[in-house]
This record gives structure tokens, sequence and C-alpha cells, in this order.
């Protein structure tokens, strides 16, 4: 069943109530002007008709409306058990291969040492899973409060950064932290889960080589802002609210060249909005200077330098997430030196 069956009927029901509507109202008020005997009845029938007719073309459009939504998320649904069913038989699958040709078959030491390592990066890819899909049913339960406390913000994004690169088996500059010594008043494990499903959806849906770079910036209300920026082909503008929604991956789930659940971004925008804060996606730009030329001696200007690189601009897709109860940290002061007078005497002493 497709989608155009529901809004088909819907379109068709609507039209109908609109045209019984328009031929009720016509009618009893042509029959209140003709008959002036009975044109009270007629404008009783008018005012008690009407309304209800009204009721029922609003009731067909909110009955549309939840029909289309709730066909769309069975199919989200659909692509969530999709997915989950090919992150769970994956690496089950290439256990029980490995377990299967050291049980029956006689493998050196080198061969064994591989195999253990294959099989702890599967191990960890289900930990990974099974983990995300607590954090879901966590931030969906709600009601659990979380102790918070002053957190370096450098750390945190540092850390998840980190992390990123280890899981994705990527250098650690491919995702690089600009952000100077804020505190951030949150709950730890909110707030790691936030930024380390930003990092993981930046580096998923980056380019080839994937690019990362986090900016953070504390305002003077206590406003902090991290931009998380990446080289990807970006998201459009029709579509920069529902990546957010619940199972919601963009594109068919039979032509995935990316691994997911699509409940990335859902985390990152309930925790947000449970920590008071609030989140935006929008264009990115990075700014990549091209290699100089060789240049010759008569290419060379007046001035005697070579002209600088030209700069290009490379599109990505930025996502910033502002959240409030921050804070720059105080640094500590520089020692104090003696006036000049008394440092000279010291050195004659």
């Amino acid at each position: 069943m497709t989608l155009r069956t529901p809004v088909t009927l819907g379109v068709v029901l609507i039209v109908l109530v609109v045209l019984l509507t328009a031929v009720w109202i016509s009618g009893t008020v042509w029959g209140a002007v003709r008959n002036d005997s009975t044109s009270g009845m007629f404008w009783v029938m008018l005012g008690a008709g009407a309304p209800l007719l009204i009721a029922i073309l609003a009731g067909v459009i909110a009955y549309l409306t939840l029909s289309v939504k709730a066909f769309n998320l069975n199919r989200r649904q659909s692509n969530f058990i999709d997915s989950v069913t090919h992150e769970l038989k994956s690496p089950i699958a290439s256990l029980k291969l490995y377990l299967q040709t050291m049980t029956r078959h006689d493998v050196s030491v080198e061969q064994q040492k591989e195999f253990h390592l294959i099989m702890l990066e599967d191990v960890e890819r289900l930990d990974s899973l099974i983990n995300h899909l607590l954090d879901v049913a966590r931030v969906d339960r709600g009601g659990e409060a979380y102790e918070a406390c002053d957190l370096s913000l450098h750390t945190v994004l540092s850390k998840c950064a980190q992390g990123a690169c280890v899981r994705y088996k990527l250098p650690p500059e491919t995702v690089r932290v600009k952000c100077p010594p804020i505190l951030v008043h949150a709950p730890v494990i909110q707030i790691e889960i936030l930024f380390r499903n930003l990092i993981d959806n930046a580096i998923k849906y980056g380019g080839s080589p994937p690019k990362v770079e986090l900016t953070a910036v504390c305002s003077a209300s206590g406003d902090v802002t991290v931009s998380v920026l990446d080289n990807g082909t970006g998201i459009p503008a029709n579509l920069r609210r529902k990546v957010f929604g619940r199972f919601v991956r963009l594109g068919s789930e039979l032509e995935r060249s990316q691994q997911g659940t699509g409940l990335g971004l859902y985390l990152v925008r309930n925790i947000t909005h449970a920590m008071g804060g609030r989140i935006n996606i929008q264009d990115g730009h990075w700014e990549v200077s091209t290699e100089p030329a060789d240049h010759s001696p008569s290419d060379t200007p007046e001035g005697g330098l070579p002209e600088t690189a030209p700069k290009s601009c490379q599109q990505g897709t930025r996502i910033d997430v502002t959240l409030p109860n921050g804070k720059l940290a105080e640094s500590e002061p520089p020692p104090v030196s003696p006036p000049q007078d008394q440092a000279s005497d010291i050195a004659e002493d």
C-alpha cells in the first residue's frame, strides 16, 4: 500500500464535504428568502447544519493528516528494523565465521591475533549499537534526573572527537576542535551523548575523506554555541526539520552506504531541548586555498613577492547547538613582577 491511496481518498472526501456544505448553505438561504412563513425554520437549519458540516470537514482533514503521519512513521519504522537487523546480523555472522574457523582448523598464532582483533571490532560495533538504543530508550522515558556540574567544554569535545576518530579508524586531525576555556553547567551523560552523536553524524555524512571542525563561542548572556561543520554534500532546506525525527534516514534503506539507525539526530534534538537549548542546521563553507604555482622571476610583481594563492569555497553542513548556563573559565592571573627600581636593587645585591 502506497501513500497515494489515503491521500486520494482524503481529497475526495474533502471535496464532497465542501460541495455538500456549499449546497446546504445555498439551499437553506434560498428557502429562507423565498418562503417568509417558514424562513425561521430555514435559518435555524442553517445555523445548526453549517457548523456541523464545517466540523466534519475539519475532522476529515485532521484524519487525513494523521493517516499520512502514521504511514510515514510506519515506513520509517520499517527502515529502522531493516537497518538494525543488518547492524546485528553482520557482526554476529562475522563472529560466528571466525569462531568456527578457529574451532575446526589449525590456526597460527598470527592469524589468531588477527581474528581476535576483528572479533573485538565486531563486539564493539554491537556494543555501540546497543548503547545507542539504550540512550534512545532513556531519553524517551524521561523523568530521570541527572546531576549537573561544571564541565570543561574543551575536554568534552576533545574526548568525543578522539573517540570518534578511533571508532572510524581516522587520523586525529580529522576532527579539529577550536574551543576557548568555557565551562558548561550540564549533566555529563547528556552532554557526551549530544556531541558524540553530532560528531558521528558529521563523519558518516562528510566528504571523502571526512573533515570536521568544532567551534565553540560563549556570549555575554551565558549562551554557549557549538558549531559542527563537515565537508559533506549538505542537507536540502526542505528536509532539515525532518532529519531530527525518529528513525529518519534520507533515501532508501536498500541503498545505504553508511551504517546507522536514524536515531542520532533524534537524540541530539531531544537532549538539546531537555537542557533548554536550541539547534539549527544551515549550509557551511570551508575556505580551501589552492597550492601556489611555481613563479618564474619574470612573473614576480614589482614588489618582489609572488601573488597569493587564490581561495575557493567548499560547501558543507553546519549544525549549531546553543546551550544555556555557560561561562568563560577564569584564567590564573600572571605573576606580579616587582617595580623596575626594586628589580635593579635585587640584581645589584
